[in-house]
C-alpha cells in the first residue's frame, strides 16, 4: 500500500500527463484521457507490423513526451535513444523508465528534431509519431530523418479528410496550375492560429500529401496501416530532381556536413 502511495504521489507532482502509462502496480499516469486509454490504443494499430524481437535494433523515438513508445519497443528487447524538447516530460519519462525497470534500456535527450543533423548514426527503427504536425519546418526534419532511419519508419500526423491519390505528373506546366486545384492533388493546410485551443499546430496534409512528403524525402514502400499511422523503409536512393540545389539547402538549413557524404546520395 506505501508503495501504490507512492506511485501515487510521484504521478501527481509529475501532473499533468498526455500519456496514460500502466504502471507495474496497477495505476495509471492518466486514466481519465479526453482520447481514452492513449497511446494504448493507437499502439494497437502499430504492433501487428513491429517485429516481435528487437533484441539486436537500435531504435529512436522522436518526440517521446512521458516514453510510452520507448517502452514498448524496449520490451521487445531494442536499445532506445529518446528525444523530447520539454524538460517536463522527459522527468516523467526518466521516473516512469525506473519504475518500469528499462531504465538501463533506454537513454532520453532533451533536443528537437533538428538537432539530430549532426548525428552521423542510423537507427533500424525510427518512431515519429505526434511530432510533425506541429513542425515550422517539416520538410527539413523529415530530411533529417530520412538520414537515420536504417530499416523501418513509423510515422503519424494530424492530417485532413481526402484519401484520393494520383500518380503525379513528371513536370507540371506553369500556365496548367489549375491541376493543383483537383482533389487529388498532394495538399498540406497552414494553420495560422490554434487548434483545439493548441498554438503549437502549424500543417495537416491529407493522404496523397504524406505520401508524397515521405517519398520526397527518401522514403519508399510506404504504406498507411491505420487513419494517420504510416510505414515506410528508406530508399537506398535520394530523390536528385532537384539537383545540387536540394543539398545545398539542406546543408545551410541544418548545418549539417556536405549533402554528398550524407549516408544514402545517389549521384
Amino acid at each position: 500500500m506505501d508503495r501504490i502511495y507512492q506511485h501515487a504521489h510521484e504521478i501527481e507532482r509529475l501532473a499533468p500527463w498526455f500519456q496514460n502509462l500502466h504502471l507495474p502496480d496497477g495505476s495509471q499516469t492518466a486514466p481519465a484521457h479526453a482520447l481514452g486509454d492513449f497511446p494504448s490504443a493507437l499502439w494497437q494499430k502499430i504492433e501487428p507490423f513491429v517485429p516481435p524481437d528487437l533484441d539486436g535494433w537500435t531504435a529512436l523515438d522522436i518526440g517521446c513526451n512521458a516514453g510510452f513508445y520507448s517502452f514498448e519497443l524496449a520490451r521487445r528487447g531494442a536499445q532506445v535513444t529518446a528525444i523530447d524538447g520539454d524538460p517536463h516530460c522527459l522527468r516523467q519519462a526518466r521516473w516512469a523508465a525506473t519504475q518500469l525497470g528499462l531504465e538501463s534500456a533506454i537513454e532520453f535527450h532533451e533536443m528537437q528534431v533538428y538537432d539530430l543533423a549532426r548525428w552521423s548514426h542510423t537507427f533500424d527503427l525510427v518512431c515519429f509519431m505526434d511530432v510533425f504536425y506541429r513542425l515550422r519546418y517539416p520538410l527539413l526534419a523529415l530530411d533529417i530523418v530520412r538520414q537515420l532511419t536504417g530499416r523501418m519508419l513509423v510515422f503519424q500526423t494530424m492530417t485532413v479528410p481526402g484519401d484520393e491519390l494520383t500518380e503525379p505528373p513528371a513536370d507540371c506546366n506553369i500556365a496548367e496550375r489549375e491541376l493543383i486545384l483537383k482533389p487529388s492533388w498532394p495538399k498540406m493546410a497552414f494553420i495560422e492560429r490554434a487548434m483545439e485551443g493548441d498554438l503549437a499546430n502549424w500543417w495537416a496534409a491529407d493522404h496523397a500529401c504524406v505520401e508524397a512528403l515521405l517519398r520526397t524525402a527518401g522514403f519508399e514502400r510506404v504504406r498507411r496501416i491505420a487513419p494517420e499511422i504510416y510505414l515506410a523503409e528508406p530508399s537506398p536512393f535520394r530523390p536528385t530532381t532537384a539537383g545540387e540545389s536540394l543539398g545545398a539547402q539542406y546543408q545551410a538549413a541544418s548545418g549539417s556536413g556536405r549533402w554528398d557524404e550524407q549516408p544514402g546520395f545517389a549521384e
